[in-house]
């Protein structure tokens, strides 16, 4: 048998899935287990918040960390590079003219690790908020930082005369 390694296939950008699913199939038909182990698009879970309100429930969206691309571990042969290239939605292997590239053990942990949960938020430090719940409804006051780990905003309202910063949740603000 001969060495697996990985190799990063170009797809029209939104058919990642798509290209994944036919390779998986075409595997299993022609009886490529051996010479095509794994079919990956790495994904990270994100949590968007907009206008104070998250998306989905607050459930976590996955989002393609590589838009365009599939990453296959396989034996790279006549029959393995026909069958890859072939397939609906691929338009190419990367790598210089049409020799495939493999990537290296470091490079692919490096990517394989990057995968990670995150939240977005349409609030940036300089913006101007307002508080909907708590002691503080009602108030406004300028961002003054964003931590996107803990979904919380530092806000500078004005109280006896000073600013003075809160501490608020995304959820307990809205955008003005």
């Amino acid at each position: 048998m001969a060495e697996t390694n990985w190799y990063v296939v170009h797809t029209y950008s939104g058919y990642e899935n798509a290209v994944k699913d036919d390779i998986e199939a075409t595997i299993r038909s022609r009886n490529l287990q051996e010479q095509i182990k794994e079919v990956l698009v790495p994904t990270e879970e994100v949590t968007i918040i907009r206008s104070g309100k998250e998306s989905k429930k607050g459930k976590p969206t996955p989002r393609k960390l590589y838009p365009g691309y599939v990453f296959i571990n396989m034996e790279m042969n006549d029959e393995t590079w026909y069958v890859i290239r072939n397939t609906r939605g691929v338009t190419g292997f990367v790598g210089p003219g049409s020799k495939p590239v493999p990537l290296s053990a470091e490079e692919m942990d490096k990517m394989l690790n990057s995968v990670r949960s995150s939240v977005e938020a349409d609030i940036e430090v300089g913006d101007w908020v307002r508080i909907v719940t708590g002691s503080f409804q009602d108030r406004e006051g300028e961002v003054i930082e964003v931590n996107l780990d803990e979904r919380l905003v530092t806000i500078n309202i004005n109280s006896m005369g000073r600013d003075t910063p809160v501490e608020i949740s995304f959820t307990d603000i809205k955008k003005i």
